[in-house]
């Protein structure tokens, strides 16, 4: 019973980490940089798969909820399809957690388990959001004048454009913050 307590208690923390996260972004370099992924990837390492994916579909449905007005970009999207926005922000959010999970679980869950698996969050969230996208997205007038703003109409380049800065910056402070919170939260609770 213990257990479980702990383990509601720590994933309702990650929940609302993850929703604070998910509103507040950092500014850096002109972008916003958002973090959400970090709980999402330390709630994965520490209870698993399921978990997630819970705090997975927690970040997915908090930035669905931002298409309704906190985000300019999102409004827009919203505007064009809702359905696509939806499975853009939502599905791909819980199978990145899921998936980290599964690194983790899969691996001999050592140190190097927990980096590479704090990785995996953000780089599985960016590739699924980013391909969802582009499926959905892509032949629209709106996404197609932002890749002309790039100046290109090549997806690819457009994808490499649009992540840039911003995606390596959370890929690294995903692997970088995720890797001593996780460690030092499962020698602490002794999982």
């Amino acid at each position: 019973m213990q257990n479980k307590t702990r383990t509601i208690t720590v994933l309702s923390l990650l929940s609302a980490l993850t929703v604070a996260v998910s509103f507040f972004p950092i500014p850096m370099f002109g972008l916003r940089l958002t973090l959400s992924m970090v709980p999402v990837g330390i709630g994965a390492i520490l209870f698993g798969k399921e978990a997630g994916a819970f705090l997975g579909g927690v970040f997915g449905i908090t930035s669905f909820i931002q298409t309704f007005g906190a985000d300019a970009f999102g409004v827009t999207l919203l505007s064009i399809s809702p359905v696509m926005t939806f499975l853009t922000c939502v599905p791909t959010r819980i199978l990145a957690g899921f998936l980290c999970g599964l690194i983790y679980e899969i691996m001999k869950k050592n140190d190097f388990s927990v980096f590479v698996a704090g990785i995996s969050a953000p780089v599985f969230n960016t590739l699924f959001f980013m391909s969802v996208f582009m499926l959905g997205f892509w032949n629209t007038d709106f996404v197609r004048g932002i890749a002309q703003s790039f100046n290109t109409l090549n997806p690819l380049l457009f994808v490499v454009a649009f992540v840039g800065i911003n995606g390596v910056v959370e890929i690294l402070a995903g692997g970088i913050l995720t890797f001593p919170i996780a460690k030092a939260l499962k020698k602490a609770f002794k999982l």
